[in-house]
């Protein structure tokens, strides 16, 4: 199914929430993945987010249009590889640059999303040649 598709599709009481039913997921992933440790394992994804600190850096600190990846010091491509590493220490911080990893997942879908409904909003963002090239990718 193409993306824009995806995007062009109503909502149904399935989605009404989608923060709570992405927490629940996530609990359910740890539930399955790590029974013995999945309260642990929880709370690390969850301090993940904490990467976000730095949009506090940006001036304005929040601008709807603009793409997180390759903007901020925590979502730089170096960053990622950084997290892409963590994968093979210990299980602690493979958790912790799988959070990480996760996170830049979702803020590279957020920077498609804008692409898409407004391609022009990303003329200035250092990572727009990676969002088309996904967005071409996904469509084809």
């Amino acid at each position: 199914m193409p993306l824009q598709t995806i995007l062009n599709r109503k909502n149904d009481d399935s989605n009404r929430y989608p923060l709570f039913s992405t927490l629940w997921h996530a609990v359910d992933g740890c539930l399955y993945i790590f029974r013995d440790d999945y309260k642990r394992v929880y709370l690390i994804l969850l301090a993940t987010m904490l990467v976000d600190l730095d949009h506090l850096l940006a001036t304005p600190i929040f601008s709807p249009n603009r793409c997180s990846i390759n903007f901020h010091p925590l979502h730089t491509y170096y960053a990622m590889a950084a997290y892409a590493a963590m994968l093979f220490l210990p299980k602690t911080y493979k958790i912790i640059g799988l959070g990480l990893l996760l996170h830049m997942l979702t803020d590279l879908n957020d920077c498609v999303m804008t692409y898409l409904n407004c391609p022009q909003c990303l003329n200035k963002a250092s990572a727009r040649e990676l969002v088309k090239w996904l967005v071409t990718a996904t469509n084809a």
